[in-house]
């Protein structure tokens, strides 16, 4: 059962996202003086006097159109309204009332829902001749707060949770199974947004053609025959040299956060126009960061031809041998076409991510690599492997216990865990192998 939401609404720069971090104790909203950064809306698990609800932080509503996102961001915050119990009108207690703030009054007088009108950037506590102006806005009284030093924010919340105690929703019963953690990841205008919204079933991150579109790392969580997934769309990854602007940098640091969470990772190539350095480079950061991955070839239907199809997988297969684990899935997010392969191979990577195989699986496995006499020679030396156990998983872990683990070269590492792969199931992750002295 899930949460009751919170909306966190207003035009941009009032302070919403920073509101929003008060609240959650983090920084998990991106906070930056520029307008426009928050586009789409996000989602946050707050707690209050025992009550937990999820704070939702949306892009700041400007009513006029005169940037290609306006748009799109005014219909994801009014999306948040709508499957939102509670509003929160966020108003700038500096500036004033403009025209904006009274169109989305309007908007939400229309509302059968409680809403709060919240003037922030209150930052000295008893000023409330600032106030009076806030009143013709017909929400009712105005909620002094400053998102920066928290004045005010305790009363205000008392109230929410009121407001939500009042609407005697069903309590959170714990019982939920937990979701695998997939995260959408690729450099930027690959089409993650695009397979985001196709796997969701419903318009939640923002498409569009201009790089970058995506800011903040954005959660849904769905459920797909039986099991729940949470999918995380990233911002499009470039190379750090290139990271030029605040609000870029930290979009970086929230995708790799989401990387670092995930059990599973779907690394996003834009098959149009083939493999790059930089796919490269993301497919590094997620296999650094060991999740299982899954190679997802979008745009498949605008590549021309079997010939060149067969050279961009040749291509994937040559430079992408660091991950040769993941498996390859070719695919049209706008179109949806063998998008529901992608189900089947999340569900069998997180299967393998999480495998435990038995010890004597294991050395029954390593007894036949002795018996064919694979090992490794240096002069006089020759390395034994004595037995083998699994000490983790996600990724899985194997120990190998051996005479002399300074003998193990890469060569003979690759050929262990390509053994391993052939004996046992393990696509879609990667598997780490260590090896311990053992006289």
């Amino acid at each position: 059962m899930r949460l009751p939401l919170v909306a966190v609404v207003g035009r941009p720069n009032v302070g919403k996202s920073t509101f929003v971090n008060r609240i959650i104790q983090a920084e998990d909203a991106i906070v930056h003086e520029m307008r426009g950064v928050t586009r789409d809306r996000s989602y946050h698990e707050a707690e209050w006097n025992g009550r937990h609800f999820m704070l939702v932080d949306t892009g700041g509503i400007e009513m006029n159109n005169d940037d290609a996102f306006q748009g799109s961001i005014r219909g994801q915050a009014f999306a948040a309204t709508e499957e939102a119990e509670v509003i929160v009108f966020l108003v700038d207690g500096k500036t004033g009332i403009n025209a904006d703030d009274e169109e989305v009054a309007r908007i939400l007088r229309k509302s059968d829902k409680p809403v709060f009108l919240a003037v922030n950037k209150m930052d000295s506590p008893g000023r409330t001749d600032e106030l009076w102006e806030f009143y013709q806005l017909g929400l009712g009284d105005p909620w002094p707060v400053s998102s920066i030093h928290g004045h005010g924010t305790g009363d205000l919340l008392d109230e929410v949770v009121g407001a939500l105690d009042a609407l005697d929703l069903p309590e959170d019963d714990g019982e939920e199974e937990p979701a695998i953690n997939v995260a959408i990841i690729g450099r930027p205008n690959a089409g993650k947004s695009s397979l985001t919204n196709c796997m969701v079933g419903a318009n939640r991150s923002i498409v569009s053609d201009v790089a970058g579109t995506t800011r903040d790392a954005i959660d849904t969580t769905v459920e797909h025959d039986g099991t729940r997934y949470t999918i995380v769309d990233t911002a499009g990854l470039r190379r750090k040299s290139k990271i030029d602007e605040d609000v870029e940098y930290y979009s970086f640091v929230r995708a790799m956060r989401a990387i670092d969470r995930a059990d599973v990772a779907l690394l996003v190539i834009d098959a149009s126009i083939g493999l790059t350095d930089q796919d490269q480079k993301v497919a590094g950061y997620a296999a650094e960061r060991g999740c299982a991955m899954i190679i997802v070839l979008n745009k498949w239907d605008l590549t021309d031809g079997p010939e060149e199809k067969a050279e961009i997988r040749q291509r994937i297969a040559d430079r992408m041998m660091f991950v040769r684990y993941a498996p390859v899935i070719a695919i049209s997010a706008l179109t949806g076409k063998r998008v529901d392969r992608i189900w089947a191979a999340i569900d069998k990577a997180y299967e393998a991510f999480n495998q435990v195989i038995p010890t004597n699986r294991l050395n029954t496995w390593l007894g036949g690599i002795r018996e064919e006499g694979h090992t490794v020679r240096k002069g006089k030396a020759v390395l034994r492997m004595k037995y083998v156990t699994q000490t983790g998983t996600c990724p899985p872990r194997l120990t190998f216990f051996v005479n002399r683990p300074d003998l193990v070269d890469d060569n003979f590492e690759r050929f262990l865990e390509n053994r391993l792969r052939k004996t046992f199931d393990l696509e879609g992750t990667p598997v780490q192998l260590r090896f311990k002295k053992k006289d």
